[in-house]
Formats: structure tokens, sequence, C-alpha cells
């Protein structure tokens, strides 16, 4: 699980058919402090994030799989699966 910025949507004009209906964001990965950690890449929306949100992106196949429950072999690697309100260090 990574936390990430959303960047800005993305569409496709074709894409595979799990991705109908599904919107398509690009997400920035951030470090610990906030700042930006590493390459941009594509996410699948499942928590209705907008751009500039702090999103949580699981990024492990098994786990995107049993969300989205549409069988084995889902071609989504990164989903994003809640919104980030606030973040609280000790």
């Amino acid at each position: 699980m990574r936390c990430c910025r959303v960047v800005g949507p993305l569409w496709a004009a074709a894409k595979h058919p799990a991705f109908a209906g599904r919107p398509l964001f690009v997400v920035q990965p951030l470090d610990a402090k906030g700042a930006d950690a590493g390459a941009s890449f594509v996410a699948v929306d499942h928590a209705q994030a907008g751009v500039g949100d702090k999103v949580l992106v699981l990024t492990e196949g098994t786990g995107v799989r049993q969300i989205l429950k549409i069988g084995d072999q889902v071609p989504i690697r990164s989903l994003i699966v809640g919104i980030v309100d606030q973040v609280e260090t000790s």
C-alpha cells in the first residue's frame, strides 16, 4: 500500500474490458513527509477520489482481485482504495 497524490484524470479510447466504467487517475507517490517520491503511475479509482487528494493505493494483485470481485484474471494492478483526511505522526 502506498500513499499518493492524485495528479489528474486519464482517458483511454481503447482499454481492456475490466477498466470499463472505472475512472483512471495518474497518481504521484509520496514519502513520509508528503514530498514526491518516485515516478507517477496510473491507478483505478475505487474511492471516488479527486485531483489533489492524498490517497491510499493498493499495488498488490491479489488484494485488487479480492476487492473488485471480477475474477482471477484482472489486468488492474493499482487501485485507489481510500482517501487520506489527516496524517498524524508521533
